[in-house]
């Protein structure tokens, strides 16, 4: 590493974006990812549109229970 760096040349803000939206990741344990991979191959989707569907219907789910 250097001692010293120069930024006389550098720009800020060049890189920030204020529109930007982070996505985190989320990360199923083991057994819940077998699964839903299985589910999934066997559906013929990607594994991020079954998981998403099956959130969506637990949302639904939890709503209904709210309202009632």
């Amino acid at each position: 590493m250097k001692a010293k760096y120069d930024f006389s040349q550098g720009e800020q803000g060049k890189f920030y974006h204020p529109d930007v939206v982070f996505e985190f990741p989320i990360y199923l344990e083991p057994d819940v990812n077998e699964f839903m991979t299985e589910l999934a191959k066997q559906q013929g989707v990607e594994i991020n549109i079954l998981v998403n569907e099956w959130l969506r219907s637990q949302i639904k789910k939890v709503d209904e229970v709210r309202s009632s």
